[in-house]
Order: structure tokens, then C-alpha cells, then sequence
């Protein structure tokens, strides 16, 4: 890294023009469609695969496989797939309609999205930790009163993962009709030529309902995050019910995703400005994802553990969520000098000393040219995606506590690590498209995408 940078301005990219649909996707083959298709006929089956495994052949994948192979995958399925029970589905739709309530009538402040690659700058109304709280005192008190035992989620978790599945795919229906028939901001809609395609990655960037209420934050903030920690609590409960006590490796990864899920509904402005928001669009992946695939694959570890408790010495356990959290104070620290370098407008400190930033620019659809900082010190100026690299620890410290004799509640480690490496290769060519020579410039200062004098 250049050491004696502090303010480096380089000259606009002559085509900087061309860039301006840096957030949208070009026209894809048709086999590239069908790969689309594919994966989301794979996607649910698998979530069903898994639930399998766990529920009927104790978390070992080989000899579900071995049964699916035996079967056919038809008949394997129709064997297998749990049924969607009246209990399920009410109370599935009962979720989702208080999530929605919530949403609309609770209050939170409101804050400015950046600019869409549209031009169109989107105003959110912040209330996800208020709605988290509520969540789990209702929760709460309906497990005191017994009302709903808190169990209640595990004890039929079979009929809510189909539900789920059924949810997250007439929300991508949906969201594929609206953008056709009742978009919210035309300029931000992409089509990529290809029904499955559009289906999977989404048309438009943020839909919405009315001027304000946001569906991918709802479903993205409120359907999945919400649900992340009182999944655990329940397979908890059954853990307890089942041995009479509650192991600290249940514990820690419990004690994780409450930080991970209170800090990200604490700093839920932030996340405004994450590639969720800003890039990606509203498709199968951001409406099927949080609705099943979060449940099933996030809680893999809990899940395991309630009918497969892992003892460890309590020193063990306090270590590896030690080594937790400090994946995680990396991933919120690296994210904030970023946000604070943007609010401040550079006038902040990192890590003590003045930010060594590049100055870029870049142009919108509606022909306005923003201006943008790329930070190249703190965290950011040892990798270009340290957050990721902090998300990758904090996922494997949830893995250790089950120990290493299933790989089954691995899958969380396993595809945040796939997930990140990916996403880091998006927003390097993203950003490419974006800053153009700016980012030329940044990558010099910043070799190492992910770790250093690695990869």
C-alpha cells in the first residue's frame, strides 16, 4: 500500500458515461436461464433434504442419501416431505401478519437510503429493533402463560419449513407480477431476457407497497431476522425437554446470533447501504431465501444440538465464543469506519489517524454525477472486504460448538463462506463497473481481497 496517500483524487473515467447501469445485469443466455431454474427448483428440495436428514436419519447425510438414491427423488419426497399441518399454517400466517403490523405501526426514525443507480433515493423508516423487542416479549409471555409453549416452533417445525417453502415462492411470484404490472421506480427495474432469470434475481431493485412500506426490508428484516433467535430458543426448549438441561455449546450459538441479530437491527441504517439494499433486486433469492432458507440453514447448529446435545468444558465453550465475538467486532468495527468515513464526510479518525480515502465519482441513470469515498485504511486498507472476513469467523465459532462428527451443522459455516467469497467477487466487478479508474486506483492501494498475501 502506498503509504504517503492521504487524499488521492484521480481524473473521471472519459467513459465514465457508459457506467451508468453499474446495478444492473446484462442480457443472460438461455442456458444461464435454465441454470436459474434449476437452482430454484433445487433450493426448497434441498431445505426439505436436510430437514429430512435431521428429523428422520439423526443428521447423518450419508444414509439419507443413500435412501434418496434408493428411492428416486420423486419417491423419496413423497415418503419424506413432511405435511403442512392446520397448526403450521395458522400459525405461519399468524407470523407473518404480526410481522407486517409491527413493520407499519411501530415507530422508528426515519433515514436516507443512497442514491439507486435509478437516481431514485428512497426514505426508510428504522423500527426493527423496536419490533424485535416486541417479538420476544410476546414470545415470552406466551411461554410464561403457556399460552404457546416455547417448544412450540421445534415441536412442529416439519409443517412450518413447508409452509415457509410455499411462502418464499408466492412472494417471488409476486414480486416478478409487480414488477411487470405495478412497478414502484421504473428506472430501477432490469430484465435480463430470461423468465428464469428475472425470476430468481429479481426486477425491481425496492419494491414497495404505497410510497413507504419496503418489501425486501420487511421480508429480509422482518420475516427472517426476527426469526432467527426464537427458532434457537425453541430447539432450546426441546433440548431441555428431551435431557433435562440445556448444553453450553446450545447456549453459545443462542448468545452469537442475539448479538448478530441486536446489532443488526440497532445499526439497521447501515444496513441500508449494504449490497442487499442497494444492489440486489427483489427475486427468489431475496424473497424465498429469508423466508426458508434462513430458518433451515442459520439454525443448522440448534437444531442438531436438541437431539444431539455436544458436551464441552465450560472453558471451551467460553472460548470459542470468545473467538465469536471477536469475529464479530471485526465484522461491526470494519462496517462502521466505513459508515462513519460517509456521515462525517471524512472529517473523523481511523483507527486514530486521519482516513487515507480515494475520491470518486460515478453517474446515475438519470444523468447526475455523485460523488463517493473509498477508504484505504483501518481494516479496509489491509483487505478490501474485511466485514466478510470477520462474518467468516463468527460462522465458524457456531460450527465448532457441535462438534466435528456430522457435517450437517456445518452448513451455515459452509455457505456464509461460499456466500462471501462469491459476494466479494460480485462487488469486486460491481465496483469496477462503478468507479471505473477510481477502483483501478483503490485495488493498488489494497492488494488482498480477502486475506492477505492469500487471495
Amino acid at each position: 500500500m502506498k503509504a504517503t496517500i492521504t487524499d488521492v483524487k484521480s481524473e473521471p473515467d472519459p467513459n465514465q458515461d457508459s457506467l451508468v447501469f453499474w446495478g444492473r445485469r446484462k442480457k443472460v443466455s438461455a442456458p444461464s436461464g435454465l441454470l436459474s431454474l434449476g437452482f430454484m427448483l433445487t433450493c426448497p428440495l434441498f431445505v426439505i433434504f436436510l430437514y429430512v436428514c435431521t428429523w428422520r436419519f439423526d443428521s447423518s447425510i450419508e444414509e439419507t442419501a443413500s435412501t434418496l438414491v434408493s428411492y428416486g427423488l420423486p419417491g423419496f419426497f413423497l415418503k419424506y416431505t413432511p405435511s403442512p399441518t392446520l397448526k403450521s399454517i395458522i400459525g405461519y400466517t399468524g407470523w407473518l401478519v404480526f410481522q407486517a403490523v409491527l413493520y407499519s405501526v411501530l415507530p422508528g426514525k426515519r433515514v436516507t437510503a443512497p442514491p439507486t443507480p435509478g437516481g431514485n433515493t428512497l426514505v426508510y423508516r428504522v423500527n426493527g429493533l423496536n419490533s424485535w423487542i416486541v417479538t420476544i416479549i410476546a414470545t415470552v409471555i406466551l411461554a410464561v402463560t403457556e399460552a404457546l409453549p416455547l417448544s412450540s416452533i421445534a415441536d412442529h417445525w416439519g409443517g412450518l419449513v413447508v409452509a415457509a417453502n410455499a411462502y418464499g415462492i408466492l412472494a417471488t411470484l409476486f414480486g416478478w407480477m409487480k414488477g411487470h404490472l405495478v412497478p414502484s421506480a421504473t428506472k430501477d427495474r432490469r430484465f435480463s431476457g430470461s423468465l428464469f432469470h428475472d425470476l430468481l434475481s429479481g426486477i425491481e431493485l425496492n419494491p414497495r407497497i404505497g410510497s413507504n412500506w419496503d418489501i425486501k426490508l420487511y421480508q429480509i428484516g422482518r420475516v427472517g431476522m426476527n426469526a432467527w433467535v426464537l427458532i434457537d430458543l425453541s430447539f432450546a426448549a426441546m433440548q431441555y425437554q428431551k435431557f433435562g438441561a440445556v448444553t453450553s455449546t446450545m447456549l453459545v450459538p443462542i448468545a452469537l446470533h442475539t448479538i448478530y441479530t441486536v446489532d443488526f437491527f440497532v445499526n439497521e441504517d447501515w444496513y441500508l447501504s449494504t449490497i442487499d439494499i442497494c444492489h440486489d433486486h427483489f427475486g427468489f433469492s431475496l424473497a424465498w431465501g429469508p423466508a426458508a432458507w434462513l430458518p433451515m440453514i442459520y439454525t443448522c447448529q440448534t437444531q442438531y444440538l436438541a437431539s444431539n446435545p455436544v458436551e464441552l468444558p465450560y472453558w471451551c465453550s467460553a472460548a470459542i465464543f470468545a473467538v465469536g465475538v471477536a469475529g464479530y467486532i471485526m465484522f461491526r468495527s470494519s462496517n462502521h469506519q466505513k459508515y462513519l468515513l460517509r456521515q462525517s464526510n471524512n472529517n473523523c479518525l481511523i483507527w486514530g489517524k486521519k482516513p487515507i480515502v480515494i475520491q470518486s465519482q460515478y453517474t446515475t441513470a438519470d444523468s447526475s454525477t455523485h460523488s463517493s469515498l473509498l477508504l484505504c485504511s483501518g481494516w479496509w486498507g489491509a483487505v478490501r472486504h474485511p466485514n466478510y472476513v470477520g462474518d467468516i469467523l463468527f460462522s465458524l465459532c457456531t460450527g465448532l460448538c457441535a462438534g466435528f462428527t456430522h457435517i450437517l451443522p456445518w452448513a451455515y459455516f459452509i455457505f456464509m463462506t461460499t456466500l462471501l467469497v462469491h459476494r466479494a467477487l460480485r462487488d469486486e466487478a460491481r465496483c469496477r463497473a462503478k468507479h471505473g479508474v477510481f477502483w483501478q486506483e483503490y485495488c493498488e492501494n489494497v492488494r488482498w481481497i480477502l486475506i492477505p498475501y492469500v487471495f
